[in-house]
């Protein structure tokens, strides 16, 4: 026995002194191991990675900042204005629709003008263009203002009033789409529509000076193209108006519309 434990003890001498008995407890105590979780990695402060702001040139900042200020300012000029126009809305809604028709009707007969001008100059086929180029080359007056007459005396007030009347019958709804909206266009565009129609032809032609029986030869030549062309654009232009716009703000989508129109209605009654 003596012999097997001096053995034993030799053994384990040799061991130690090859190493084994620290391998021996690195598994014995896991605990004390060296090993360094990768979740640690964590909690690297974050104020140690480069800031890419750090990289940014000061020169593109400043002109992003510049272009920003440049527009802010603008929206907030065009906000005001707005503001400013409707509280003249407000305060004198009859004179302020006048002006306002009186200007873009005066302005979109100058557009019918100059398109009437392209045309008649890409015409090359007339030779009496040429003879009377410098006539067809210079402003019409005349004709500009009676537009924006019309506008101003007849067309704002004209829709003023006859709003007042339709939304006070049939009062405005909530909900855009309802029968009530239905209605409303239709008296707006099968009613209104041809008499008011009827009355451009006769105003305008008067303001021109043209005798009774020439506007009357003027209707039956061109008022049922005259209506089938209102309906195409009026007919989806009225059910916008009267679906989703305020009551006195009615008026001046309608001139907006109106310009466009009164471009054809130049180009319609003063066609050579």
């Amino acid at each position: 026995m003596k012999t097997i434990a001096s053995a034993s003890n030799t053994l384990l001498l040799l061991l130690s002194s090859c190493g084994v008995g620290s391998l021996t407890n690195a598994f014995m105590s896991p605990q004390q191991s060296t090993y360094t979780p990768l979740s640690y990695q964590r909690n690297t402060p974050l104020t140690h990675l480069p800031s890419p702001s750090n990289n940014a040139q000061p020169q593109s900042s400043s002109s992003s900042s510049s272009t920003c200020l440049h527009l802010a300012e603008l929206s907030g000029g065009i906000t005001e204005v707005w503001n400013s126009y409707l509280d003249a809305l407000e305060a004198n809604p009859l004179l302020v629709k006048s002006i306002t028709a009186g200007v873009i009707l005066g302005a979109a007969d100058l557009s019918g003008q100059a398109l009437q001008q392209a045309i008649a100059t890409n015409n090359d086929d007339n030779m009496e263009l040429s003879t009377n180029n410098n006539n067809s080359n210079s402003v019409d007056i005349a004709r500009f203002l009676r537009f924006a007459f019309f506008g101003f005396i007849l067309q704002a007030p004209w829709n003023h009033f006859y709003y007042q009347i339709l939304d006070g019958a049939l009062p405005p709804t909530e909900d855009p789409f309802t029968s009530t909206t239905a209605i409303k266009v239709v008296i707006d565009q099968f009613i209104q529509a041809p008499i008011f129609t009827v009355i451009i032809f006769g105003f305008l032609g008067v303001l021109e000076g043209k005798s009774l029986d020439s506007i009357k030869e003027q209707l039956d030549e061109d008022y049922v193209d005259t209506m089938l062309a209102n309906w195409k654009l009026w007919v989806p232009a009225t059910a916008v108006n009267i679906a989703f716009c305020p009551p006195i703000l009615r008026v001046l989508f309608l001139n907006v519309v109106f310009f466009f129109w009164s471009i054809f209605l130049s180009l319609k009654l003063n066609k050579e």
